[in-house]
């Protein structure tokens, strides 16, 4: 009986040493919590990154596309031939969508100089004898200008020009067709016996704003998020509080406490920032929305996660906050390539694209778009959600481990300035 009681004492007093422990734990996340939003909110410049560019820098962006598509973009048209049907197939390729034709030069020379001085984009050039040769059933080869330096210029003056003399020449064939006796329909017929029907899926209007804008407001909310979390990592060395962590990170998990407390403070913020670019945003943009609330969280969670833990470990290389803008500015054109968003994943080389595998952007962007623009579901998306979980856990483990030897380096750098001082 007695030793019933004693075995059971022995376990409720280890009950109450764990759920004490738990206590104590949750109470030193909390206080590391509410000390790195404390942080932020008295740094200036973090206050900037965090809050006020994750505002400017979707909007800016968005702004800039919400044109969507490239329209009635300036071209010259030299009629070297200046009869009606040369005039007629100048007139319809100023009523196109994509070009507007505003010089006219005699020469294509003129025509040139108007390029060279960014007057217009392209050039369209009418030979000779064009109604002649038409009339007597030969082939006429009207020659199309595009500047291929700017992709999206030289693919809106070809297409429009492509468009424009195909519609020319379907009706010069119906014309015929219509002199040899055939009626409209029989020509129509003819003229285009296999008609492709195009469907632009998840992006009805082909615009570049709908294609760009989720990709890279993901990558705003990470390299913001990067910058400011390695701004304050130099911060605290500058200004000597790291040494403050050096006592209570000694005790039983502190570098955990301290890393899951000021990855949470990070966490709640960008989770507004998030509502705002993700939800007021893309309504206002209008850009495709298939995929619900629930999904889209259950991706972003683990993704702020491992992009705070990330930030955490690689903060402690900065001594000096300037040094984390830096670093951060030069490998964000690197991050936005390797993303997929400027060059398809599949066709960059395989060590780059194991190298991508570091960002957790490489993993939330395409899950994101399959899932909020396509609709998929999560089970669709279930390899790039173990990805980001496998980087969140990995991370935070690199970040406990990179602080507790920041601060034991920084403990033997205090003792030994001390005994210095001493001997002095």
């Amino acid at each position: 009986m007695y030793a019933f009681e004693r075995k059971t004492m022995g376990k409720n007093l280890k009950q109450s040493a764990v759920l004490k422990n738990l206590t104590n734990g949750a109470r030193d996340t909390v206080g590391y919590f509410y000390d790195e939003l404390r942080l932020i909110l008295s740094d200036s410049g973090t206050i900037l990154i965090f809050i006020i560019a994750m505002f400017i820098y979707p909007v800016l962006y968005s702004v800039g596309y919400m044109n969507e598509t490239l329209r009635e973009i300036p071209i010259a048209v030299v009629d070297l031939d200046h009869t009606s049907t040369s005039r007629q197939f100048s007139r319809m390729t100023d009523a196109s969508e994509q070009l507007k034709v505003v010089y006219k030069p005699s020469s294509l020379k003129e025509a040139e100089d108007l390029f060279y001085d960014g007057l217009v984009h392209g050039i369209i050039l009418i030979p000779d004898h064009f109604e002649k040769d038409i009339l007597s059933g030969k082939q006429v080869r009207p020659s199309v200008y595009c500047d291929a330096s700017y992709f999206l210029l030289y693919k809106q003056v070809y297409s429009g020009a492509v468009f424009s003399s195909g519609t020319f020449s379907a009706g010069v064939e119906i014309k015929k067709m219509l002199a040899e006796g055939k009626t409209l329909e029989q020509a129509k017929v003819l003229q285009e016996p296999l008609q492709v029907k195009n469907y632009y899926l998840y992006n009805p209007s082909g615009g570049y704003d709908s294609f760009v804008m989720p990709g890279m407001i993901l990558i705003i909310i990470q390299q913001t998020l990067l910058i400011g979390i390695g701004m304050l990592g130099g911060t605290i060395r500058e200004k000597k509080i790291f040494l403050k962590m050096n006592a209570p990170v000694t005790k039983l998990w502190g570098t955990s406490k301290m890393i899951f407390g000021k990855a949470s403070a990070y966490v709640l913020i960008y989770l507004f920032n998030a509502l705002f670019a993700m939800v007021v945003l893309h309504k206002w943009l209008a850009l495709p929305d298939k995929g619900t609330l629930l999904g889209v969280i259950s991706l972003l969670i683990p993704y702020l996660l491992a992009i705070s833990f990330l930030g955490l470990a690689i903060s402690m290389l900065f001594k000096e906050r300037v040094h984390s803008l830096l670093f951060m500015v030069f490998i964000s054109p690197i991050v936005m390539f390797l993303s997929g968003i400027s060059w398809p994943t599949s066709s960059i080389p395989p060590a780059l694209y194991w190298f991508s595998h570091i960002f957790p952007s490489t993993f939330m962007i395409p899950a994101y778009l399959r899932l909020r623009i396509m609709g998929a579901s999560l089970e669709s998306v279930h390899y790039e959600w173990a990805f980001l979980l496998i980087q969140m856990v990995v991370y935070f483990f690199l970040a406990c481990f990179s602080y507790k030897i920041a601060i034991k380096r920084y403990g033997k750098n205090i003792g030994s300035n001390s005994e210095s001082t001493n001997k002095v």
